[in-house]
This record gives structure tokens, C-alpha cells and sequence, in this order.
């Protein structure tokens, strides 16, 4: 085969821009780089303390949420209910309803994640001591007929 059938191949010729079309001495090579114009943003940029490229070496930081205190809903009222079950059972023994009442609560209190353990504990101690009080006066009450008849 011979070339003779091929175009000659030639390279592109290279023209330089026109001046409407050439970059500014100014302008950036870049995009997204500063152009010119605004030299800061409307709300002044914060001064940074710390760069990124000088961090190298350093432990990763990594923020994780407080921890709230416990709150005192639930467990609170169980705890009161409590108290008054135990102070009403120690005269009467038809108190330990209110106990109940405390002890119920104090339990549904530690199923919560933000309750106080603590307080819910004693709330179950308390309302166990006053029911054992008011089965006291019942058992007490039941044993005497003359109670009973009036």
C-alpha cells in the first residue's frame, strides 16, 4: 500500500487569544478561587486558631452528647406516696393501698432511662415497710373479736 492515497497530515496550528478573550492578569486559574471584588464575606470570616494541615499527629476528636441528669419525675411521686403510706400505716392499718401506690410507681420509675435508681429504690423499701405495717394492724385487728363486733 502506499500514501500516496492518504491526506497529508498536518498539526493544528496554535493561534494566540485575542485580548477580548485573554485572562486578566488578576483572575484566577482555579474555579472557585478568588476572583477579585469582596475581599471578605458580609458576616466577617472567624479567625481560625488552628489549621487543619497543622493537625497531623494529633488524637481524632469526637464529640458525644452530655449525659442529662436524672430527673425526678416519676420516682419523686413514688417516693411521697410512699412516705404517706408508711406514716398512714402506722396508725391505721387501711394504708396500704397508698403503698401499693408507691411501690407500682418506684417500678415503673427504674424502667425509665432518666429517673433517679436511687430515689425509686427507697420508694420500694419504704412502700414494702408500709405494707408490712398495715398487714400488721390487719392481722392485729383480725385477732381481736372485740374490734370486729363494735
Amino acid at each position: 500500500m502506499s500514501d500516496a492515497g492518504k491526506p497529508e497530515r498536518r498539526d493544528p496550528e496554535v493561534v494566540a487569544p485575542t485580548p477580548d478573550v485573554d485572562r486578566t492578569a488578576d483572575a484566577s486559574p482555579l474555579p472557585g478561587a478568588h476572583r477579585g471584588g469582596f475581599s471578605r464575606l458580609p458576616t466577617a470570616p472567624v479567625p481560625l486558631t488552628q489549621r487543619s494541615d497543622d493537625l497531623e499527629g494529633e488524637a481524632d476528636v469526637r464529640w458525644a452528647e452530655p449525659t442529662p441528669a436524672p430527673a425526678r419525675g416519676i420516682a419523686g411521686w413514688a417516693l411521697g406516696f410512699s412516705i404517706v403510706g408508711l406514716i398512714v400505716s402506722m396508725f391505721v392499718g387501711w394504708g396500704f393501698p397508698i403503698g401499693l401506690v408507691g411501690i407500682v410507681s418506684a417500678v415503673v420509675a427504674l424502667r425509665r432511662p432518666l429517673e433517679s435508681r436511687a430515689i425509686a429504690a427507697w420508694a420500694i423499701v419504704l412502700g414494702g415497710v408500709s405494707l408490712l405495717y398495715s398487714a400488721g394492724w390487719l392481722v392485729w385487728a383480725a385477732t381481736r373479736p372485740e374490734v370486729l363486733a363494735g
